[in-house]
């Protein structure tokens, strides 16, 4: 007898993702689709003086995306429709968002949050915050040999 490991999760994992195909494979025949929230992916990058925040948005019109900072959170939002002009029949399949969409993001408190830089190109939102002059991390050196005043180079255990 081979002794194995029960996860019982793992089997509703399986059963989900069996409803889950069924599901795709059915119900979007002759289904409209209701609007729904979505959350946007994003990429969060920190380099050498700055902090770079990539949010994929693709087909998403830059007048439709709404930046805000409010209380050191960073939110991005906004709304698609659907393209219905000059089509017709019922969707087969439909995995594009639709809908509104949100996401909040929170800041350091090391980051600039007045001086911020917004690019748009290729369905990507890039947004760049650059740290605090004042916040930044400073190194310092340790002298070798110098001993501190009162020193008598003994040592306590």
């Amino acid at each position: 007898m081979v002794m194995r490991r029960w996860y019982p999760f793992n089997e509703l994992r399986r059963m989900q993702h069996n409803m889950d195909h069924v599901r795709r494979g059915f119900a979007t025949i002759g289904v409209s689709r209701e609007r729904e929230n979505w959350a946007i992916p994003l990429d969060v990058v920190q380099e050498d003086d700055k902090v770079v925040v990539q949010a994929s948005l693709p087909g998403v019109n830059p007048e439709d995306i709404d930046v805000s900072i409010e209380n050191d959170v960073l939110i991005i939002r906004g709304e698609t429709s659907e393209e219905r002009e000059g089509r017709e029949g019922n969707y087969m399949m439909q995995e594009r968002h639709i809908g509104s969409f949100r996401r909040s993001l929170r800041l350091s408190d090391t980051l600039d949050t007045e001086k911020v830089e917004l690019h748009y190109a290729n369905g990507v939102l890039t947004i760049v915050f650059h740290k605090l002059e004042s916040k930044q991390a400073r190194q310092f050196k340790v002298p070798v040999g110098a001993a501190s005043e009162g020193d008598n180079g003994s040592a306590t255990a």
